[in-house]
């Protein structure tokens, strides 16, 4: 099983790519997936090249194959002018007339990260219609990270669950199975236990 992370970091280090290898790790482990990370700033010139020329060079094209090979992917960007970078846009502009169907049906793990807490909503109003339209299945929670998230409480919790979240479309075996013994209104179908919508509904909704 394979992960990709898509970052659009542009720093070094970035907050950008520390959020992107923090919810890989989270959602490697039911998945046991080998995790690729694909850092946009090393291919800035290169998506650059690609609209002028109508080409991807090797490393660009590599990037695209490992992105339409991924059975999940996560995604994360800076917050530029309330909305996703250039850089990442690029990205995924270039990807898409390279291979309109390269995210169809494929979990994506949305994220952001930005100086204030007042650009969270760049999750729902950029990020989400923009995989939508790549056809891809996003998952429920996405994880934004302000500067003052890192280090208080709130954000492993985010991470957590968006990450579970993210496993369980990639087809985790631990995700799919009830955590607390309690097979009530489940049915099995071929050796595997089915959740009743209802239930699946249920336990994404908050607790606290």
């Amino acid at each position: 099983m394979k992960l990709v992370v898509v970052s659009a970091g542009l720093s070094v280090p970035s907050s950008t790519r520390l959020l992107g290898d923090r919810l890989a790790a989270a959602a490697a482990g039911p998945t046991s997936a080998e995790v690729r990370v694909i850092e946009l700033r090393d291919l800035a010139v290169a998506i650059a090249h690609n609209f002028t020329s109508g080409f991807p060079e090797r490393a660009l094209a590599d990037a695209f194959d490992a992105v339409a090979a991924a059975d999940g992917l996560v995604v994360v960007t800076p917050v530029f002018s309330a909305s996703y970078s250039g850089l990442f846009k690029s990205f995924f502009d270039t990807l898409s007339v390279h291979d309109e169907e390269a995210l169809a049906g494929k979990p994506v793990l949305i994220a952001a990260t930005g100086g204030t807490a007042r650009h969270s909503l760049v999750l729902d109003h950029a990020l989400r219609p923009l995989f939508a339209h790549l056809k891809a299945v996003v998952v429920p929670t996405g994880v934004y990270a302000a500067s003052e998230d890192w280090g208080a409480e709130g954000l492993d919790g985010r991470i957590t669950r968006a990450a579970g979240e993210l496993a369980a479309l990639m087809g985790a075996p631990s995700a799919a199975r009830p955590t607390d013994g309690d097979t009530a209104g489940e049915d099995t179908a071929g050796g595997l236990t089915v959740v009743p919508f209802e239930e699946q509904l249920a336990a994404l909704r908050p607790t606290g």
